[in-house]
């Protein structure tokens, strides 16, 4: 075959460390355009992105030429670095160690979107715990609850 073809669809989630509520309303948009601009460089596309003051939702179109692992940690670096520098108030800000990725068909792109647009309101009802579990038993992920948290 002479070329590349793919649908790589990536729901990514991870959290502040110790879940910490650093992530506040007024940031929200500029951080993900500029977390959209980060995947830009790397060749992927931002699709949507959300979530509320303790973490974060995204769903990217990813490159055959990153890993996921390296792909997060640009991400997550870089975000980090940006927090830092433009709001003094977060100098302590940080992300937590692990992360979540779930691949998604295309055929299913538009419910992680609303599901990704809607943390707000998913969030009165169950804390992001709780949602990453859920997620990891969706996905047939196995985990152990003692390691789950940092």
């Amino acid at each position: 075959m002479a070329g590349k073809y793919l649908s790589l669809l990536v729901h990514f989630t991870w959290s502040t460390v110790g879940r910490e509520p650093w992530i506040e309303p007024s940031i929200r948009p500029n951080l993900y355009s500029y977390i959209g601009g980060i995947m830009h460089n790397k060749n992927a596309r931002l699709i949507s992105a959300g979530g509320i003051s303790d973490h974060i939702h995204l769903l990217a179109s990813m490159p055959s030429t990153i890993s996921v692992a390296d792909f997060v940690n640009v991400v997550k670096s870089n975000s980090s670095k940006w927090i830092h520098e433009n709001f003094s108030r977060l100098r302590s800000f940080a992300w937590q160690e692990g992360y979540g990725a779930f691949s998604v068909s295309k055929s299913d792109e538009l419910r992680v979107v609303r599901y990704i647009n809607n943390q707000e309101r998913h969030h009165q009802k169950r804390t992001f715990k709780q949602e990453l579990v859920a997620l990891l038993q969706k996905h047939g992920i196995e985990y152990d609850e003692r390691y789950l948290w940092n």
